[in-house]
């Protein structure tokens, strides 16, 4: 069988071809807003936060504290862009999953040929960040380069359950909701800008859920040189496991919506 008659990898042409001609757009969110974090906050405020809490940081530098953290929240945020609204409207009537199933493909095709799409936008947003954290000198190219497994994982943790809940759903209402009340929270507070240590007691344990807190944690410390065999341990098994388990949310899911 060639790759071209697999159907998930059809459905994978499909998104590929249509980024073909909308991925300037996609230039601001991946390298702009990680360049623009490093020079204002971590470069700038930085310097700030160096002269009076270093010991909070546990020696090193803000920029060297932030960054690692920057490139999982990255990918948190896009996993959920490309994961939420692109899922519901492609349910629609006539949107591009009725037209697929209709070729005929079955749901786990056309899930299986988003997914692998949606892996392949947080790759190449999070090689954009690794790459303005390396050029400016944060992390060295050896260690940069463990980044980005990290940052998958912590990505496609949010991917498949989003893609699972956004089939279901018929008005981006919803979606945008959870990305006001629940991505960004987790992006303030899980630990990517400052330690989940400084955080009330209550909230600190709230945060130790969060998968994002289990990949910036993650690259943090792959970055730092920190890493131990048991702590990656954990923060792989809670990332691939909730990726898993999304995925096959999302089967069930799509099965229902799609074959209806």
């Amino acid at each position: 069988m060639t790759g071209h008659q697999i159907p998930a990898l059809r459905e994978l042409a499909y998104w590929l071809d249509r980024y073909r001609r909308t991925w300037r757009g996609s230039i601001v969110i991946s390298v702009a807003n990680p360049l623009l974090f490093v020079l204002a906050i971590g470069a700038g405020l930085g310097k700030l936060v160096d002269q009076h809490n270093t010991g909070y940081l546990h020696g090193v530098s803000y920029l060297q504290f932030m960054a690692p953290g920057l490139v999982a929240a990255a990918a948190m945020q896009i996993a959920y862009l490309e994961s939420a609204g692109p899922v519901l409207e492609s349910a629609r009537a006539g949107g591009n999953y009725r037209s697929a199933v209709a070729a005929p493909m079955r749901p786990a095709d056309v899930l299986a040929g988003h997914l692998l799409f949606i892996a392949f936008r947080i790759t190449i947003s999070a090689l954009a960040v690794i790459a303005v954290i390396t050029a400016a000198g944060v992390v060295s190219p050896g260690k940069a380069a463990l980044l980005l497994p990290a940052a998958v994982a912590t990505g496609l943790a949010f991917a498949t359950p989003v893609a699972a809940f956004a089939v279901t759903v018929d008005t981006l209402v919803v979606l945008s909701a959870i990305f006001r009340f629940v991505i960004m929270p987790l992006y303030m507070f899980s630990g990517t800008f400052y330690p989940t240590g400084r955080l009330p007691a209550w909230l600190r344990d709230i945060v130790l859920f969060s998968p994002l807190w289990h990949g910036v944690q993650l690259c943090r410390t792959l970055a730092l040189g920190t890493a131990t065999t048991a702590g990656t341990a954990v923060h792989l098994a809670v990332l691939l496991s909730l990726a898993a388990a999304g995925t096959v949310a999302a089967r069930r899911t799509y099965h229902r919506r799609l074959s209806s």
